[in-house]
């Protein structure tokens, strides 16, 4: 029963990961299992059976809520666009109170003010946020990836960067994907591979893998290298670090509205539309304090 427990908690924290604003590590920390995870992962080549017994069912239930939620969050995406770019906006700005909250005891702890690091922290990750996403065209944003030698090194960067975000409570690896520009490509990647496996398309499941798979190696190599970084970072800059974060969520809601093409749009926008765009915001805003609340 245990097992089948955390594979249902797998499948909450992928479909977590795979949600722009929604924090993995905070769902991991709100279902209870987030010290246990990351012990796990510290300790695989130290104590592997142990670690596996944890891990395994995790990865299961982790694998089938990225799979399952692929098609539902590309069709919202493509038909519903400003309505769940708005869900998203009340995911993200709902967790920020836990953050602020963070900050505060941070400071405490160390006895410290913000400074002036920790405001050039801020202001570093919020324009970063914001100039990124300018970067690229409304075409690139939508496209779909060619195997080529340099798109499979920035897919494994990518996959890097993410994960590494992801076991970061309050911070969103598809958030920060969808700032670098990366996340429909990687949304429309899994969506079309899955479909080639469906329907035997060798073609299509040889590209697919081609293009998952250093994605893939960069998202493990994250999880157990770059995450010992960032453990590093909040204990030695802890601070800074906070104030980073903030700045990236701060900024993301920029973000998001660009790398959709919501903006282009607004005028065109129906007063039901608006309505519903902010109930949802309000909504799922109070969904993600209480969450945080409970972690």
């Amino acid at each position: 029963m245990a097992f089948v427990m955390d594979i249902v908690k797998g499948i909450l924290i992928g479909i977590a990961n795979i949600i722009p604003g929604v924090s993995g590590g905070t769902m991991a920390v709100s279902l209870g299992i987030y010290d246990k995870l990351i012990a796990s992962v510290s300790n695989l080549l130290k104590d592997w059976k142990n670690s596996l017994k944890v891990l395994l069912p995790l990865a299961i239930g982790l694998g089938i809520g990225i799979v399952g939620f692929t098609y539902a969050i590309e069709y919202l995406l493509s038909h519903h666009t400003f309505v769940t770019c708005m869900a998203f906006v009340g995911l993200i700005l709902g967790g920020l109170p836990v953050l602020v909250t963070s900050l505060k005891k941070e400071l405490r702890r160390s006895s410290s003010s913000i400074g002036i690091s920790g405001i050039l922290a801020f202001l570093i990750l919020f324009s970063i946020a914001v100039f990124l996403p300018m970067l690229n065209s409304e075409e690139e944003v939508l496209r779909t990836f060619s195997v080529t030698p340099m798109t499979l090194i920035l897919l494994f960067l990518v996959g890097v960067i993410a994960s590494a975000t992801m076991v970061v409570p309050g911070v969103s690896g598809s958030l920060v994907m969808m700032i670098l520009g990366y996340y429909y490509g990687i949304i429309e990647t899994i969506k079309s591979f899955l479909d080639a496996v469906r329907s035997f398309d060798m073609t299509g499941m040889i590209h697919g893998f081609m293009l998952l798979f250093p994605f893939g190696i960069g998202v493990l190599l994250g999880i157990f290298l770059i995450a010992k970084l960032i453990t590093f970072l909040f204990n030695r800059y802890g601070v800074q670090t906070y104030c980073a974060i903030l700045g990236l969520i701060a900024a993301s809601p920029f973000a998001i509205f660009y790398n959709t093409g919501v903006i282009a749009k607004l005028s065109s926008l129906t007063v039901l539309q608006v309505g519903l765009g902010i109930v949802l915001a309000v909504v799922f805003g109070i969904v993600t304090m209480k969450m945080g609340e409970k972690g």
